[in-house]
């Protein structure tokens, strides 16, 4: 068993750069502003971040129980994507398909629209633009990476295309490598990094942030914390994974884990063999996929869903994975880059995202209550949260745009099943899902269909 020099301590890209931040200082007793966001992750810095740009005299609180890139947004896998993790057939309304290839649009430019803001606000990100290679390595794998590429082309997603076994390898040298799917104009980042920029940059605009508060209890006008009272006409839940751990929202969205690990940095020769250049972010078509990125300074970081879910919709520890998790990610790995099989593996962690009931992304403002709400990213964040930001702040600005007017404004599904149910469904919906993949391993022409039960036991 490879055990890591670190183990949670939140995440590696802190670790990155010197550790977790010093927190800035708590809500001192009640206040007021005109507009109160919940959670200083992604989500809730970019809704910060457009609304004063759109108007500079709006007072804006933002509340964090921890510190600004906690969560999510400061433990993902640095793939700027602009892309999608959900099904595009579930934001049509009454056959508009045009609104949906609205919406992959408006998505894929989220990629740009970080990019700028990172460069004019001066944050440096470990930003670099690449491609996004997914390789299919078994028969049924490439099956499904080319129905995959023919959905998205569908959907007008030009930038998406399929290259054989060697145009694959002469990106990245996995072995058995059949084909891939090829996505342009993607990007790899530094999660840490873009995340506690974004903090400052809002600061510097004159958003109040207030870390080490906790929110206990949300309702129309009033967000109740145990620092105090904020009263607030609009109100902006940005939670995401954590969710779950807010009161009357608790079965909304399933906090799934994710765990990612890191090697130490690789040596000259060991690059030679595999390749990867272009420092493409890297996925596979496994049913349990992972993903990968090449950092800056040459580590390899694999992430993929180790212990998907926790009963009870629990959270994990400050970001500390199990040793199971760890075990299937130094085995993935070791599959796709042997030539790394010496190396260390330097820190392992992990973190939860959001999960609506058929597994999509929202955003929305119920105007009676003045509380609005994005999440439920399924793993893609880092570019959905920026376009949930620009959305909201059009919602909470009484704005009628083409942002607001997307199939996925005001989307509400119902709520997960309680427990023991949704752990069952979750639970069994990735054991069907690693089955399929040892079935598909075995060389069977198409995919397997224990995958497919999967997906629908857990309304995925």
């Amino acid at each position: 068993m490879v055990t890591p020099q670190r183990m949670g301590e939140v995440s590696f890209w802190h670790a990155d750069i010197g550790g977790v931040p010093d927190r800035r200082p708590a809500l001192e007793g009640d206040t007021s502003a005109d507009v109160c966001i919940v959670c200083a992750g992604y989500t809730g810095l970019w809704s910060a971040y457009y609304l004063k740009r759109a108007d500079p005299t709006l007072n804006i609180l933002v509340v964090d129980r921890e510190f600004a890139g906690f969560g999510a947004s400061g433990r993902n896998g640095g793939w700027l994507s602009g892309g999608f993790a959900w099904s595009h057939e579930a934001y049509l309304r009454g056959g508009n398909a045009e609104a949906v290839r609205a919406l992959v649009q408006a998505m894929a430019g989220t990629v740009d629209e970080v990019i700028a803001v990172a460069e004019a606000e001066g944050i440096e990100a470990d930003i670099l633009r690449t491609d996004e290679v997914a390789v299919a390595t078994n028969p049924a794998q490439l099956v499904r990476m080319q129905g995959e590429v023919a959905h998205r082309r569908h959907w007008g997603e030009a930038r998406v295309s399929a290259i054989d076994a060697d145009a694959a390898r002469a990106r990245v040298n996995i072995p058995g490598a059949l084909g891939a799917m090829l996505v342009g104009g993607v990007a790899r980042v530094q999660p840490a990094r873009l995340v506690r920029g974004l903090a400052v940059a809002v600061e510097r605009l004159g958003v109040r942030i207030a870390e080490g508060t906790a929110v206990q209890r949300m309702e129309p006008g009033r967000v109740t914390t145990d620092r105090g009272v904020i009263s607030a006409g609009v109100i902006l839940r940005a939670t995401e994974g954590f969710t779950a751990t807010l009161p009357g929202v608790r079965r909304e969205w399933l906090p799934l884990n994710s765990a990612q690990i890191v090697t130490e940095p690789l040596a000259p020769e060991i690059w030679e063999r595999i390749g990867w250049i272009g420092h493409e972010i890297v996925g596979d078509f496994h049913n349990a996929y992972c993903y990968c990125q090449r950092t800056r300074e040459g580590r390899i970081a694999v992430g993929g869903r180790g212990l998907p879910y926790r009963f009870g919709s629990g959270i994990d520890d400050n970001g500390r994975p199990d040793a199971v998790t760890v075990r299937r990610l130094v085995e993935i790995l070791h599959r796709h880059f042997p030539a790394a099989r010496s190396a260390r593996i330097d820190h392992a962690w992990c973190g939860v995202l959001g999960v609506p009931r058929d597994w999509c992304a929202t955003v929305g403002l119920d105007p009676a209550t003045g509380i609005g709400w994005a999440g439920g990213y399924v793993g893609v964040g880092v570019s959905t949260s920026n376009l949930a930001g620009r959305t909201l702040a059009d919602l909470a600005l009484g704005r009628d745009t083409a942002l607001t007017r997307l199939p996925w404004v005001g989307r509400r599904v119902r709520r997960w099943e309680p427990e023991p149910l949704r752990w069952l469904g979750v639970r069994g919906m990735y054991g069907l899902l690693h089955m399929a993949d040892r079935r598909e391993a075995r060389g069977i022409a198409a995919p397997s269909r224990l995958a497919g039960l999967g997906y629908w036991l857990a309304g995925r």
